[in-house]
């Protein structure tokens, strides 16, 4: 039987509760804003002990169905002010469902600022120790030290010193098949929320564990023979990703003139190919790093890699596109290990690449450092360890805020969450959904950008309006049901294109809950989870005037396309699910 297991951060008391028939059918990001949206006040503070950080792996976590291993974090976002649900690889997810717990809840905060404490779960139940020495260590140190207390085996989740100062930029980082913790549940500030629970790491050891139980096993092996055909047969889940992992998208919307290039000027980059995915694997396989593997065990895309430094030593993995992107053309850094190190540091330190690279681009906008100057980035990110650096301080908040403190104009965020790696103007339909999703500016939420310039799953013009609206609207409310599912979100290429690849997720999902799930379920489900999220947000005192991009966006000619984001805030309220 699947149990919920809630902590009391405060008291250190814990108890397993059973699941109300209306949260069973729930996962992931279903469950964590299900939970979020009725037992959070809108109104609280997001670092007060009224918030709750919710941990929930995926309705098909811990089955043999290929791809299915993500976890979702929910709270309150200290970073946007809404709903957050924030999801991430590793191991972890897979070894919670093992042990039959449907979500990890911490509540309530304790009274005075405590040495760092460190949740270990295995099948005889929770223990709850101080474990002082990993004050303000970075997650490696941290992780390579509670591997020797808890034993290789474990998986763990963990925040580094921005998530313990309490910074609006702080990521929680998880650990992946090989032990580093560089996955992350990075946008929303949800390190901070766990770093206001005297929280510093949860360890999950699922030795002994009695295992994911699924209804009809024979109807399951079927369906999720097919789902890996279905993956394996596709060209970007089979052969694109796995090749040069999402970095080969530099070049691609670069040729596409939708590269946001020093601070979202231009939709190219001079020196693309010097950081893309054919220039990374070059070096990777010069240096003996490791080209593709995956974030999590049952990955078959494996769109990871392990990039290390000239004497073969490992700087980081996951190597990401928005990563590169917001570290490189964004600040015009054109060194991929200027890029690396970066990213490095983020993962350490607990902090979102995204919202990082955005703000190192404002922090050039208001000449702390020069343009383009990759040592400079490098120095101005350590400063984040430095407990007391004020300058410090201000990075590890993120975009808006420095922006603010240095009196930046052009700061591009949405709900003070900063853009991903696709000008607005130039993929039209992703725009949208940076404009409207709940969480604040996030292409994954509604990720357009197969339609707009991949391809996939149809084909409408990036630079006008027609279509736009509508597929992101219908993105979102997909994207929301795949969150709740465990399955990551790469897997969407291949759906969008097969046609049975939804009713055999439907398939799957009936298999192992025993109840029959259709693909009209599915998408009930999706519109479910925005209208919780929605529901929050305007409880929390949004309104559609939140629901727009940056005035600059509206105003400056993008070249080389010369377009400007032309949806008023009216029109954009057809994308919203309410």
């Amino acid at each position: 039987m699947e149990k919920i297991l809630r902590i009391n951060t405060r008291t250190l008391e814990y108890k397993f509760e059973g699941v109300s028939d209306e949260l069973a059918p729930l996962g992931g990001r279903a469950f964590t804003s299900r939970i979020i949206r009725q037992e959070v006040p809108a109104r609280t503070h997001p670092l007060g002990r009224e918030n709750k950080l919710v941990i929930a792996p995926g309705i098909l976590t811990g089955t043999p169905a290929v791809n299915s291993g993500r976890i979702s974090v929910g709270a309150k976002s200290p970073l946007t002010g809404g709903i957050k649900e924030s999801n991430s690889g590793g191991t972890l997810s897979q070894k919670l469902a093992k042990l039959g717990i449907k979500a990890i809840i911490l509540e309530d905060k304790p009274e005075n600022k405590s040495k760092p404490k460190v949740v270990f779960i295995n099948k005889d139940g929770v223990a709850i120790e101080e474990f002082p020495e990993l004050e303000r260590k970075g997650t490696y140190r941290s992780a390579e030290r509670l591997f020797e207390r808890y034993g290789d085996k474990v998986a763990i989740m963990v925040i580094g010193p921005a998530g313990e100062d309490l910074r609006l930029g702080a990521s929680i980082q998880f650990t992946d098949p090989k032990g580093r913790p560089a996955r992350a549940a990075g946008r929303g500030g949800l390190g901070a929320v766990m770093g206001s629970k005297g929280i510093k790491a949860i360890v999950v050891d699922d030795t002994g564990g009695a295992g994911v139980e699924i209804a009809d096993k024979e109807t399951f092996k079927a369906a999720s023979k097919r789902w890996t055909e279905i993956l394996q047969g596709h060209p970007v889940t089979s052969k694109g990703l796995p090749s040069l992992g999402t970095a080969s998208l530099i070049n691609i919307i670069n040729e596409a003139g939708a590269l946001p290039t020093k601070n979202f000027r231009y939709g190219r980059f001079d020196k693309a190919k010097e950081v893309s995915g054919e220039k990374m694997v070059e070096i990777i396989e010069k240096r003996g790093g490791v080209v593709k593997e995956g974030c999590h065990p049952g990955c078959i895309i494996q769109c990871s890699q392990a990039y290390v430094d000239e004497n073969g030593e490992y700087i980081t993995s996951g190597f990401e596109y928005e990563t590169i992107w917001a570290f490189g053309p964004n600040t015009t850094i054109s060194n991929l290990d200027d890029l690396a190190m970066l990213d490095r540091m983020c993962d350490d330190l607990g902090l979102d690449t995204i919202e990082m690279g955005n703000t190192i681009a404002v922090a050039m906008e208001g000449g702390l450092i020069p343009w383009g100057d990759g040592k400079a980035a490098i120095q101005l990110l350590k400063r984040v360890y430095l407990k007391e650096d004020y300058l410090g301080k201000i990075i590890a908040n993120g975009a808006s805020f420095t922006g603010k403190a240095f009196g930046v104009e052009r700061v591009p965020v949405v709900k003070d969450q900063s853009l991903p790696a696709y000008d607005p103007r130039a993929v039209k339909g992703v725009g949208v959904t940076y404009a409207t999703t709940p969480m604040g500016a996030d292409h994954t939420a509604g990720y357009a950008v197969c339609q707009n310039i991949l391809k996939v799953g149809g084909d409408i013009d990036p630079l006008k309006k027609e279509g736009n609206i509508e597929v992101s609207k219908n993105l979102q409310i997909a994207t929301a049901a795949i969150d709740s599912t465990g399955l990551c979100l790469f897997v969407a290429f291949a759906v969008l294109d097969t046609e049975d690849a939804m009713e055999t997720i439907a398939k799957l999902i009936s298999a192992k809950t025993g109840k029959q799930i259709s693909v009209d379920d599915i998408i009930n489900l999706g519109i479910s989870v925005l209208k919780d999220e929605y529901s929050f947000n305007y409880d929390a005192g949004f309104t559609k005037n939140q629901d727009q991009l940056p005035e600059f966006f509206l105003k400056e000619k993008f070249p080389p396309h010369d377009t400007v984001w032309d949806f008023t805030i009216d029109e954009l309220q057809a994308a919203k699910v309410l």
